[in-house]
């Protein structure tokens, strides 16, 4: 019996020992979620990284810790199934409690920047939904959808300047209006993306958030650098570009020059889609035979997509695509900032005095110079 309890003492020694080993510990339930498993998983900057899985208790609780460094906060995510019902901005030596449902309806204590993270959660998905909600009952929603995106814009950089030395900022910088299109798209963007850096910096050095937006940030500059070089330059060629067309051949810019010709970037959403027939396709009828070229390039990653739209609206210029989006070369090197975007070539040169972005200023300019 003695050799019996002494090993049970070690036994709990020994348990004692991981419990304080793990400096930060989640307390929980689930409700609805008796005997079940909740999937614990890790933001690896641009992917999630599964760390385990936690059984509930008979009423749903359940109890989990981990190991973080000093001064490297991370963003924990609490899945049910494919569903994700918690999310949280965890540092070393947090307790938190957080309640759930397998809906993904939670509260969570003991973490102001887990509460904080819960708001600019709650803040985007509104965003959202207000802008799906304007696409579905506008029946012109371009203005609507406008006014929406300027407003939030607008309160999210009020929200990262405010609370420049925390982590919750980042994921406001990188979220998204839809997949092609960043809600931070502004040229200068960068710019606000390098000073919310550096306050990260003298208390994150090490994190790997920090990191990622700095060297997203470095990106951005550099692409504002480029585009500013290229309107402010004289007479200047253009860089080639060289993409698959419908029928997989590679079509390059400089075989399609005419007298005007408007390097397009653009993707098919319902809006740009839009904008397709309702200026652009006029345009080239009228233009068209005067010597004016349209060399489209599509930023989609779904390539079916694409040629979806291209083939509906039988849309007669060159159409090429770029299935990389964002993370496409041509981005950097003509300066994207927003899509839909346009640079125009005059007889086969960049015209940087060329300012349009409306059907009407396209008009105006192609008519000033045909």
């Amino acid at each position: 019996m003695k050799s019996f309890n002494r090993i049970l003492a070690v036994g709990c020694l020994l348990v004692a020992l991981l419990s304080c080993g793990r400096n930060t510990r989640i307390d929980g339930v689930l409700r609805d979620g008796a005997d079940t498993q909740l999937v614990v998983k890790l933001l690896d900057v641009n992917h999630f990284q599964v760390l385990d899985t936690v059984k509930t208790g008979k009423d749903g609780a359940f109890r989990y810790a981990l190991d973080l460094q000093e001064a490297r906060p991370e963003f924990i995510y609490l899945f049910y199934g494919d569903r994700q019902v918690a999310s949280l901005l965890l540092q070393k030596g947090d307790r938190v409690q957080v309640e759930t449902d397998t809906l993904g309806a939670y509260i969570v204590r003991g973490s102001d920047e887990s509460v904080l993270l819960q708001k600019v959660e709650n803040a985007y998905n509104g965003f959202v939904r207000d802008m799906n909600n304007i696409l579905l009952s506008e029946p012109r929603p371009n203005a609507a959808l406008s006014r929406r995106y300027v407003s939030y814009y607008r309160d999210r950089v009020s929200f990262v300047m405010e609370h420049s030395h925390s982590l919750t900022v980042v994921p406001v910088l990188f979220q998204q209006v839809n997949p092609n299109l960043a809600v931070f798209s502004q040229a200068t963007d960068g710019l606000l993306m390098r000073n919310i850096c550096d306050s990260l910096k003298l208390d994150y050095p090490e994190s790997r958030y920090v990191k990622a937006l700095e060297k997203e940030a470095t990106r951005r500059i550099q692409q504002m650098e480029l585009g500013l070089r290229m309107q402010t330059a004289g007479e200047v060629g253009f860089i080639d570009i060289n993409l698959p067309a419908m029928d997989g051949s590679t079509q390059s810019l400089s075989q399609h020059l005419d007298k005007v010709t408007m390097v397009y970037f653009w993707a098919s959403t319902a809006q740009q889609k839009m904008f397709n027939l309702d200026a652009l396709v006029p345009l080239y009828k009228d233009f068209h035979p005067r010597g004016f070229e349209v060399y489209a390039v599509s930023l989609d990653t779904d390539k079916t997509a694409w040629a979806t739209a291209v083939r509906n609206q039988q849309l007669p210029w060159v159409n090429v695509c770029d299935t990389r989006g964002v993370q496409s070369p041509y981005v950097a090197t003509y300066g994207l900032t927003q899509l839909p975007m346009a640079w125009f070539l005059l007889n086969g040169e960049i015209d940087p005095s060329a300012k349009v972005s409306t059907a009407a200023d396209i008009r105006k300019y192609l008519q000033s110079k045909l």
